[in-house]
């Protein structure tokens, strides 16, 4: 087999738009037996799938047609072809993505796992040399987007913040976006003005990235929540299509919402439930986007009832930077997502996800610690998930995605089985 089990597995899953269920009944197989197919390679459980059963599937991913209600374009453009902006491989806004894009990037991303979970190792980026240019705080995303570099084998050149830039010597966008090409192979830019990524975009033939524009978009963390969605739906068995997605806290000025939505609304019949204060409401242009195509666009300010049959509650924190001289007025701690909220009105399978960082201080309106020790707060998955998906990002925007399979060799070090101590709820289980 060309691409290790689990990837070949759930790219057929995607492919056919099934469940677990579903799909081990199409094969003809236990839902217990695919259970330990799909399993990481290292799973003490893990078992290898009949070649039989390989090339039945491949016979029907290869011959068969999507179920009626998959709905996605047909482009047969490369993968890099369609991660364009304006003509150039870079990655400026989820618009960018069909349906039928998205999937192929996370079958990329699926085939980077075992590099990411530290058993393999890839050389493929040797040489490259990564710019992160983080005009704005952050410790995620700047150091993800490394990490994710560097498990591909290059390196990385960070600048944080204005003081530390010539920029607060006057120079412009255009001179320091030319100037940087000159050192780096590709960049990942974070700024705080809506807009601003694509003017360094323009300057540049490299890859560019938008890491972050103010209140605009963010389109790595809005694919590697939706990558993070399926992968926790695929255990659930259940699929993408017609979820009930609850967003809440700071809707207007959250970015990560903002291309997470448009992201969902490739997909069919989605029920979003925007649950936020009246001044934090979504924008009406991203409304009037995700109101097609059979989704239910559903806004409230009741926290209780928004969180009513959700598949997934999206909790952001409250975007204090990007206000002047609004009020908070009406965000209260009463808006906080909590154990006993999530007792009483949501289900044992219902997930809690968070773009982070959460604000854990006693009092604070953020997604509570308290839900630490449940198992379906599915934050610390989703930070991990962002190096798969971040590599698959730098490996087809730099046009090497094909060579990653066989390049890989075993790692020479022991990572430990689990990374945090409540991890081990989950061990075993993909």
């Amino acid at each position: 087999m060309s691409v290790p089990q689990q990837a070949f597995l759930r790219d057929a899953m995607r492919r056919l738009n099934m469940t677990r269920d579903a799909f081990a009944s199409r094969i003809g197989v236990s839902r217990r037996a695919l259970d330990t197919w799909l399993l990481p390679e290292e799973s003490q459980e893990s078992r290898a799938m009949p070649e039989i059963v390989e090339r039945f599937v491949s016979e029907i991913v290869g011959n068969g047609e999507p179920r009626e209600d998959y709905t996605q374009s047909v482009d047969s453009r490369s993968l890099a072809s369609q991660m364009q902006f304006q003509g150039k491989p870079q990655l400026l806004s989820v618009d960018q993505f069909s349906r039928e894009s998205v999937e192929a990037l996370f079958r990329v991303a699926d085939i980077m796992q075992p590099i990411a979970r530290r058993r393999k190792i890839s050389r493929v980026l040797e040489g490259a040399v990564l710019g992160n240019l983080f005009f704005e705080a952050s410790t995620r995303t700047r150091v993800s987007f490394g990490a994710a570099f560097c498990r591909l084998g290059g390196s990385v050149c960070d600048t944080t913040g204005f003081t530390f830039s010539s920029m607060a010597k006057g120079e412009s966008i255009y001179d320091t976006s030319r100037v940087m090409a000159g050192y780096v192979d590709a960049m990942v830019i974070r700024h705080p003005d809506q807009g601003s990524v694509a003017e360094f975009a323009r300057a540049v033939n490299i890859p560019v990235i938008n890491g972050g524009d103010g209140p605009g978009e963010h389109p790595s963390q809005a694919l590697l929540d939706l990558y993070t969605i399926q992968r926790e739906f695929s255990r659930l068995g259940k699929i993408v299509d017609g979820a009930h997605i609850a967003l809440v806290g700071d809707l207007k000025y959250g970015r990560t919402v903002h291309s997470l939505v448009k992201l969902l609304a490739l997909y069919r019949g989605i029920k979003f439930t925007l649950i936020s204060p009246a001044q934090l409401e979504m924008p009406a242009y991203i409304v009037d986007k995700i109101s097609t195509n059979g989704h239910v666009v559903e806004q409230t300010h009741d926290l209780r009832a928004g969180l009513r049959g959700a598949d997934v509650v999206y909790a952001t924190r409250i975007q204090k930077e990007r206000f002047a001289d609004e009020s908070f007025e009406g965000y209260t701690p009463e808006f906080q997502i909590n154990q006993a909220l999530m007792d009483e009105c949501c289900s044992a399978e219902t997930l809690v996800m968070h773009p982070l960082p959460r604000d854990s201080r006693p009092g604070a309106n953020d997604l509570s610690t308290d839900l630490n020790h449940d198992p379906r707060l599915a934050i610390f998955r989703q930070t991990d998930n962002g190096i798969p998906v971040r590599m698959a990002i730098f490996a087809v925007l730099l046009g090497v995605e094909n060579l990653v399979q066989h390049s890989m060799r075993d790692a020479v070090w022991r990572p430990p089985a689990y990374l945090g101590p409540d991890d081990a709820v989950f061990h075993g289980i993909d």
